[in-house]
């Protein structure tokens, strides 16, 4: 069998406080693949996000395995780890922190020690990559939201990333800088895993579905059934996304049989 790019193994943990935030978490993904992560507030999906690059890593909080492309998630593997999956967060003036859009796209490759000429090359593609290309000196507070949410996207992009993790990423954008945002994603090779409340984006952007509640994983499959099952999705404080076009969602790569856990 092939190594998947992300592994997850029975991983739960307790905040410091001790309240349990993931409780035995299982999931695997394959290259390339578009998973939505849904579930009421404090279901854990943000949290679940912030261990897929080490943001929340404490060895002495968690247990259980979380791989990425091969790599345990270790102290000593934190920093191969975070090259390889993209964190974007909810709000992305939490991510864009710089004078500049140059520098916040050009920090992670700097910090990596990639030499200047080739960080320069890999800001420009990867602004040229969200439809930002030329937005080198513009000043982040100065852009729209979805122009920063562009922005947020590229400074992940500029690393080896291969997996994408975004924190509701159209939270907040009006109905064009949704549409535009959906589309930019749809273009993206890298494997994406969304948490969202957005029911209609995981529809049209993820062939496969995973419902998180409580800090567990209580179904899994493909997001034609599950976001047409009703009784799961009141059970577990979601709504079916409104207007719901006929036949299945596009590019369908999912496993198929939804089950519930």
């Amino acid at each position: 069998m092939t190594t998947p790019l992300l592994q997850i193994e029975q991983f739960s943990f307790h905040y410091a406080n001790g309240r349990l935030a993931l409780d035995r978490v299982s999931l695997r993904g394959e290259a390339g693949e578009r998973i939505g992560l849904v579930g009421p507030n404090g279901a854990g999906k943000s949290t679940l996000l912030g261990h897929l690059n080490g943001v929340l890593y404490d060895e002495r909080l968690m247990q259980g395995r979380l791989a990425v492309a091969g790599l345990e998630l270790s102290r000593r593997n934190l920093r191969a780890v975070r090259a390889r999956v993209g964190l974007v967060f909810q709000n992305p003036d939490d991510q864009l922190f710089s004078t500049t859009v140059f520098d916040d796209v050009a920090f992670g490759p700097l910090h990596l020690g990639r030499p200047p000429e080739q960080v320069r090359q890999q800001v420009a593609w990867a602004l040229a990559q969200v439809g930002m290309a030329g937005a080198e000196e513009r000043m982040p507070h100065h852009l729209s939201l979805g122009e920063r949410k562009r922005v947020a996207i590229a400074t992940v992009l500029a690393m080896p990333t291969e997996l994408l993790a975004l924190d509701e990423p159209t939270a907040g954008l009006d109905p064009r800088g949704r549409r535009e945002l959906v589309a930019l994603l749809r273009t993206l090779p890298q494997a994406l895993l969304v948490a969202t409340h957005d029911m209609r984006l995981v529809w049209e952007l993820c062939p496969r579905t995973v419902v998180l509640d409580g800090g567990r994983i209580v179904a899994d499959g493909p997001t034609e059934e599950l976001l047409q099952d009703a009784a799961l999705l009141e059970r577990h404080g979601l709504e079916s996304p409104f207007a719901l076009p006929e036949g299945p969602v596009a590019e369908r790569n999912a496993p198929s049989g939804a089950r519930e856990r």
